[in-house]
């Protein structure tokens, strides 16, 4: 069993295999976020792509948790240069760790530091925390590329629906049937004018196909 707590915008806290994972933890100026980054505790830390809304306070939590960061090549560079501990992967790579297994997949977007650097190829996640397989799919527009990840038998997908940066409600609804998830949480929308979005709209969609969908407020916590 594994815990998972919506923070805001696309930010998770899991908690399984007596470790806790923190995703992509943009939560200074987030208008949405349910916690502080000074209030944040956690073992490690998963970042998806480098853009300010994702890599967020990833330096600051590190640094105060003694947290090991996990990303892609280039963005684990950056923060071993800033002190860190670090596990870096790539596209397609995967590791085992004290909590179970992380692995990167693909993901259509961009990534950058807030200083216009380059932040390495952007990535979804698909971890595994005892018997229970999770899927961030980060920042993305639907690819058929899912269907990979679909194949590995996702208990649970966080997917973006906020449209204008990534992936909105239908082509969420559509990226459904080929990661075929048992549940789904969406993402990265109401954070900002430019990504609003409905998720009850979202939620309808997807339990039209079956999959069960929790709509989760900043704070509020599912168990899978």
């Amino acid at each position: 069993m594994a815990k998972v707590t919506f923070l805001g915008h696309s930010c998770f806290l899991l908690e399984g295999g007596g470790k806790s994972l923190l995703i992509d933890p943009f939560l200074t100026d987030n208008p949405t976020a349910s916690i502080s980054a000074a209030e944040v505790s956690c073992d490690y830390i998963i970042v998806t792509h480098a853009h300010r809304d994702h890599f967020g306070d990833t330096l600051d939590i590190a640094k105060r948790n003694g947290a090991i960061v996990i990303a892609n090549f280039e963005i684990a560079t950056y923060c071993a240069a800033q002190g860190l501990e670090i596990h870096p992967l790539h596209i397609g790579g995967g590791a085992s760790f004290p909590f179970g297994r992380a692995k990167l997949t693909i993901a259509h977007h961009g990534s950058s530091f807030p200083d216009g650097t380059y932040g390495g190829s952007p990535a979804g996640v698909t971890l595994t925390l005892g018997d229970r397989k999770i899927h961030h799919a980060g920042d993305t527009a639907l690819t058929k590329d899912m269907e990979l990840v679909g194949d590995e038998g996702i208990d649970l997908a966080m997917l973006p629906i906020g449209d204008n940066f990534t992936m909105g409600i239908d082509d969420a609804v559509r990226a459904l049937d080929l990661i075929r998830p048992s549940q789904v949480i969406p993402m990265h929308y109401n954070t900002f004018d430019l990504i609003a979005a409905d998720p009850a709209v979202f939620s309808a969609k997807a339990q039209a196909k079956g999959v069960e969908c929790s709509v989760l407020t900043p704070g509020e916590s599912l168990e899978i």
